[in-house]
């Protein structure tokens, strides 16, 4: 048995090599990761900017914004120097830091798409108590909360992970990943499977669960509602539902390829469908909520082309 402690590296088997190719992949990854902090980053600034903005909808956007900041932080740097690199190897500490970012990135995710489906239903269903119901203070407390529960439940995570007696430090994926971890443990991993099994259920159907509650009784209102309300409905909740269904699909092929054998699978193919909910979702965030929604697409041309951003 190897101790965790004599583990000082970890090993990743997904990469192989694409001789020169690898700069041409090096440019559009950093080129990628470039244009997302840049519309983040602008729809961040936009909004807190403008008081007109200063909503709960938007307040719950910058959230979520500033969280794929905070997850394509954990994985392109990292990437982009392992893409670089002969030798793809990365120190156990850096390896559960960057486990840290991810599934707090992810946990994160899921519980903003809650609260904003939640924000939502309060809005077209109790349109006239939507003020009394969505206070300042209780926008605070859910995005506080958003935040404070993933980075207490993955640190948990992490504190059971790393005391685990390894057998091996071959990870085979192109970034760390906690369950690939635990798969390398020669000690008993029972403690870890059953609080990863309860925290991956708590994270992914207890929100879906509140979504699909928000969005049967918004659908309802719809339906038996004025044209004006299902405008108002659609306008407001198609970013939010494309939102989440591409979420949920990259993150459905991360926990089938974490929870079973994909060794049938093309490498390629796995190593696509790992990166996509850590790639795809943070440029398409702000792409979708920046050109569906007319307020923030508008103060977006005006901070561009330079003209005066009013407080309308």
């Amino acid at each position: 048995m190897i101790n965790s402690t004599q583990v000082s590296y970890f090993t990743f088997g997904a990469y192989f090599d694409i001789g020169l190719f690898k700069y041409l992949f090096f440019l559009i990854i950093m080129c990628f990761y470039a244009v997302i902090i840049c519309a983040n980053l602008l729809l961040i600034v936009v909004i807190c900017m403008n008081r007109s903005l200063h909503e709960p909808m938007y307040l719950f956007l910058v959230s979520l914004f500033v969280n794929e900041l905070h997850g394509s932080t954990g994985l392109f740097p990292f990437l982009l120097v392992q893409i670089l690199s002969d030798i793809h190897t990365v120190s156990a500490p850096f390896c559960f830091l960057q486990i840290y970012c991810v599934y707090t990135y992810a946990t994160i995710q899921f519980h903003n798409l809650s609260i904003m489906s939640y924000d939502r239903y309060l809005a077209i269903c109790y349109p006239l108590q939507y003020n009394t119901r969505m206070t300042a203070n209780k926008v605070s407390v859910l995005i506080a909360l958003t935040w404070l529960y993933p980075f207490v439940g993955v640190a948990v995570t992490i504190s059971l992970s790393v005391p685990l007696q390894l057998c091996g430090n071959i990870i085979n994926k192109v970034y760390c990943d906690n369950y690939s971890i635990v798969k390398l443990a020669c000690s008993d991993t029972r403690v870890n499977n059953l609080y990863g099994l309860i925290y991956t259920c708590l994270v992914v159907f207890g929100p879906l669960i509140l979504i699909l509650y928000t969005y049967v009784k918004i659908f309802k209102v719809c339906f038996s509602g004025s044209k004006q309300t299902r405008q108002k409905a659609v306008s407001t909740c198609t970013p939010h539902l494309a939102s989440l269904i591409n979420f949920s699909f990259g993150s459905f092929f991360e926990i089938l390829q974490s929870r079973f054998d994909m060794s049938s699978v093309p490498m390629m193919l796995r190593n696509l469908l790992s990166l996509y909910f850590l790639t795809c979702q943070p440029i398409f965030n702000p792409l979708m909520y920046g050109l569906q929604m007319s307020k923030i697409r508008s103060l977006c041309k005006s901070l561009i082309f330079g003209k005066t951003l009013t407080d309308a």
